[in-house]
């Protein structure tokens, strides 16, 4: 067997190991995951729950937090998606691209309310992920430089709009932000006439 190991390329043993990375990738987010949505990773004791909310420590109440849907399922089916991106050569990199903001998003919560030697360990665990992540997008650079290629576009000083436009950005984004609640708005005045009357009374005291 290591005879036949010696005939393998050099290159083949730097593929295998970004196989084993992601893999292992692959496996810590499908574990965590699945226990989000089966093994019920989230939560505190029913005497936890006695102890007066300035007593606990901050993990347990952010365990507590982090119990309630549906953020539980969310960040478990999200987990689990991305183990199983990770899992295959065609998507790893999209695997990467969801893994990286999930696990920072971890470090800094076991940071901030771990006790400082689980934080720090947590942390430390997570680091080396992330150079695993970079070895992985290394490894599939070419692809790489032709999707920031594809996003990124060359930077030009041409305005594609008359300067006034670009002063008025900031009104259109306030008209853009309020659009979608004036069918609310609506549809709430219609099924609560009584409302109408009430606005404008409140409108003629104002003046």
């Amino acid at each position: 067997m290591f005879a036949k190991l010696r005939l393998v390329p050099k290159k083949r043993y730097w593929d295998y190991f970004i196989l084993v990375a992601r893999f292992l990738l692959a496996f810590t987010f499908i574990k965590y995951g699945y226990s989000k949505l089966v093994d019920g990773q989230f939560g505190v004791s029913s005497s936890d729950l006695q102890v007066p909310l300035k007593d606990l420590p901050l993990f347990k109440v952010m365990w507590f937090l982090f119990d309630h849907e549906p953020l539980k399922t969310t960040v478990g089916i999200l987990q689990i998606i991305t183990g199983i991106l990770l899992l295959f050569e065609s998507t790893a990199i999209l695997g990467v691209v969801f893994f990286i903001p999930i696990a920072a998003n971890i470090v800094l919560m076991d940071l901030s309310f771990m006790d400082a030697g689980m934080g720090q360990a947590f942390a430390r665990r997570f680091i080396f992920y992330f150079i695993l992540c970079f070895l992985i997008l290394w490894n599939d650079r070419d692809r790489i430089k032709i999707i920031w290629n594809a996003m990124i576009k060359k930077i030009s000083i041409k305005r594609k709009f008359p300067i006034f436009l670009y002063l008025l950005l900031p009104l259109f984004a306030i008209i853009l932000e309020i659009l979608p609640g004036i069918p609310y708005a609506v549809y709430y005045y219609i099924t609560n006439p009584e409302r109408i009357s009430e606005s404008f009374k409140i409108i003629q005291n104002l003046f």
